[in-house]
């Protein structure tokens, strides 16, 4: 009897562990702060911890089972994965992500190649031609400029399928302003070109020497004839740049 009850006390307490090591491997994804690359929100000028985004965190949560969220989860910080801190030059700051499907990939204004271009970046493409005498490009994936040194970023980081900054002022603004703190914590002067009033006011803020910026309306077919189109941001980049001694951007696409 005693050997059968030690058996038995052998097999449940070896169920419990199997019970607690499967429970522990299917956990919950880690917090939305994890999922930050550790350069940026290590960095002292970051200053967010993880009880700050609790609000956002479960705003996206009741988003996420409701609705579709752009852009997809393991996407949404691909900006800060390709630019990290002490790479930065030059940082675009937009609006929302494109709330069509298939569209946003992470990289403000940016699609993959093979999707159509969305009016906005059609818009910057067509600037870019004008500015710096291109041919327009075969595709609207705009990675090679964030290996150049260039922060594709947004103002909010996430956008409900079909509605337009449906997530602006969930509290996307505060990593925001964090990852923006981090850049103008860098000795090496960055120029941020901000298109639209919420870049402005996100940036504006925390902007200082020696850093610079150049503000202009939004690319978006409703705003850009009232000044970004004729801005020629691209050539104005570089010319802030020589005067600092600094290479220029390689704004080419193909």
């Amino acid at each position: 009897m005693e050997f059968h009850f030690l058996t038995q006390l052998a097999q449940t307490s070896s169920a419990i562990i199997r019970f607690h090591f499967h429970f522990r491997s299917h956990r919950l994804p880690a917090s939305l702060i994890q999922s930050i690359p550790k350069a940026w929100r290590d960095h002292p000028a970051f200053g967010l911890q993880s009880g700050d985004l609790a609000g956002l965190e479960a705003f996206l949560a009741q988003e996420e089972a409701n609705h579709t969220v752009l852009p997809p989860i393991g996407c949404r910080f691909k900006a800060l994965e390709h630019t990290p801190p002490e790479s930065v030059q030059v940082v675009i700051l937009g609006q929302d992500p494109y709330h069509g499907a298939g569209q946003a990939h992470g990289l403000a204004f940016s699609v993959l190649p093979g999707v159509a271009l969305p009016p906005s970046l059609r818009n910057i493409l067509k600037e870019w031609r004008d500015d710096l005498g291109h041919p327009m490009p075969s595709h609207g994936c705009l990675e090679k400029w964030s290996q150049s040194g260039v922060l594709l970023f947004n103002s909010v980081l996430t956008v409900r399928e079909g509605k337009a900054q449906s997530h602006a002022g969930k509290g996307w603004e505060a990593v925001v302003g964090a990852v923006l703190r981090v850049v103008v914590a860098q000795t090496s002067p960055v120029l941020f070109l901000l298109w639209g009033n919420p870049a402005r006011k996100l940036a504006e803020p925390v902007l200082k020497a020696p850093h610079g910026a150049i503000a202009c309306a939004h690319p978006s077919p409703l705003s850009a004839y009232r000044g970004f189109l004729g801005s020629k941001p691209f050539s104005r980049a570089n010319a802030w740049r020589a005067e600092r001694n600094f290479p220029p951007i390689d704004w080419r696409l193909d």
